[in-house]
């Protein structure tokens, strides 16, 4: 399975080398992660940025917190496996994005232990 980068502007070779386009699909938009995500399963790794701009209607439009808060509130997945890494340029926002899972991950691997 590809890697999944969220971002509204960005391409990958703003981020990361050239060289690995091809092993990322690009999704823009909270509802493109979301439907990415329902039809293909969760990636083994997903780069965030945080603010994605606006929506058709001219709002400002859900943000990368809003797809981890899906991923953590809305599903059933095991999150313990996922690699991440956030690539937005707003601290405040990749913050809350790294510490939301690495303490949801962190509380699905204590869980896991527990029922050893």
């Amino acid at each position: 399975m590809k890697k999944l980068f969220l971002d509204d502007i960005r391409t990958i070779d703003m981020v990361y080398d050239k060289s690995r386009e091809e092993e990322f699909d690009i999704v823009r938009t909270y509802d493109a992660f979301v439907t990415y995500v329902k039809s293909n399963g969760l990636p083994k790794y997903i780069s965030f940025d945080n603010d994605l701009g606006l929506d058709s209607a001219g709002n400002v439009a859900k943000d990368g917190y809003a797809c981890v808060k899906w991923l953590v509130y809305e599903t059933n997945f095991d999150l313990t496996e996922l690699d991440f890494y956030v690539h937005s340029a707003n601290p405040v926002a990749a913050e809350q994005i790294k510490s939301l899972l690495n303490n949801y991950i962190a509380h699905q691997k204590s869980e896991k232990d527990a029922n050893k």
